[in-house]
């Protein structure tokens, strides 16, 4: 896992990024791109459980909406999960931050090996048609996410892919400031 650098426009409360020292006092927070915290049913109509941070079980339970790195590692969780779901792999890393209305969730090695290797053999035309495919197709579980966890509507959505190097940013335009 890389170290990602932090950009100080952005109070410390805008940084989602759960590190390394962290995970280590705190194992119940992952960032492994493996959970959601969220549930929901899965695409063939079954009931799937996926577990929540004792964090977001508290919120749940009080009803009292999560705020600053709480809220940015549970969006980042929602949409890595929604990522993974689609495209049967997550991001090697992912991190979420916000400034007033605007929210971005930045994900980083999100190609698949399929679109790798096309990218090896000038194909990155088809991979960004590809990826915009999947980004139209993942939209509406993102939205749904990111105003469920943050209690805003979204407004506008922009997702975008950059090739080399590897990330992917999803950015939420909402309806008020968090």
């Amino acid at each position: 896992m890389s170290t990602e650098t932090r950009d100080n426009a952005f109070p410390d409360h805008a940084h989602g990024a759960v590190s390394e020292q962290r995970r280590a006092h705190h194992p119940q927070e992952r960032n492994d791109g493996g959970a959601a915290a969220f549930a929901r049913p899965s695409r063939d109509g079954s009931d799937r459980s996926i577990s929540l941070s004792p964090e977001a079980r508290l919120a749940m339970a009080d009803q009292t909406p999560l705020k600053g790195g709480e809220l940015n590692a549970a969006i980042t969780s929602a949409l890595v999960g929604i990522h993974t779901e689609h495209l049967g792999r997550g991001p090697r890393s992912a991190s979420t931050f916000y400034h007033g209305h605007v929210l971005v969730t930045l994900m980083h090695d999100v190609l698949t090996p399929a679109e790798k290797s096309l990218t090896r053999n000038n194909q990155s035309d088809a991979v960004d048609h590809i990826r915009y495919l999947f980004q139209k197709t993942m939209e509406a579980d993102f939205r749904e996410a990111v105003e469920r966890l943050t209690g805003r509507k979204v407004l506008a959505f922009i997702s975008g892919n950059h090739i080399d190097p590897d990330i992917a940013a999803e950015v939420f335009i909402l309806d008020a400031p968090l």
